[in-house]
C-alpha cells in the first residue's frame, strides 16, 4: 500500500490540533505534568508533519494547484496565504515557548504561549482545511 503523503500530512495536522487543545485544557485544569507531555507530543507530531511536508514538496511534487475560479479561488488563496505566513512565524515562536518552559521561566512561557497557542492551533486546523480544499473540493482539470 502506498501512502498518500498529503493525507498523512493532514492527519498529522489534525492530530496536532487535538493535542494542542488537550494541552491547553490540561494546563487550565492545573495538570502541569500532563500539559508538558501533551505539548511535547504536539511538537513531535508537528515536526513529523514538517518532515513529511518538505519531503513531499522537494521529492514528489513541487506544487498542487487549486483550479477553482472567482470567489472560491480568492477564499482559498486567503486561507493558504494566512496559513503559510503564520506557519513560518509559528516555528520560532514554538521553539521560544518550549525553551522558556524548559528553563522553568513560566511567567515568560505563559506570555509567549498566549500568542503561540492560537497561531499554532490556527496553522494546524488550516493545514487540514487546505488539504480538504486541494484534494477533495478542487475542481477537476479542464480537458
Amino acid at each position: 500500500m502506498t501512502l498518500h503523503l498529503p493525507t498523512v500530512n493532514a492527519l498529522l495536522n489534525g492530530t496536532a490540533a487535538v493535542l494542542l487543545v488537550w494541552g491547553y485544557a490540561s494546563i487550565r485544569a492545573g495538570r502541569r505534568e500532563r500539559h508538558a507531555r501533551v505539548m511535547v507530543a504536539a511538537f513531535a507530531v508537528s515536526a513529523a508533519f514538517l518532515g513529511c511536508y518538505l519531503y513531499y514538496h522537494f521529492t514528489v511534487t513541487a506544487i498542487t494547484r487549486y483550479r477553482g475560479e472567482g470567489w472560491d479561488r480568492t477564499a482559498y488563496l486567503v486561507l493558504l496565504a494566512s496559513h503559510t505566513i503564520l506557519a513560518a512565524v509559528n516555528l520560532p515562536m514554538v521553539l521560544r515557548t518550549f525553551y522558556l518552559a524548559a528553563r522553568e521561566r513560566f511567567d515568560a512561557h505563559r506570555r509567549w504561549a498566549r500568542w503561540t497557542f492560537p497561531i499554532w492551533l490556527y496553522v494546524s486546523v488550516t493545514g487540514v482545511l487546505v488539504y480538504v480544499v486541494l484534494y477533495h473540493l478542487n475542481p477537476p482539470e479542464a480537458g
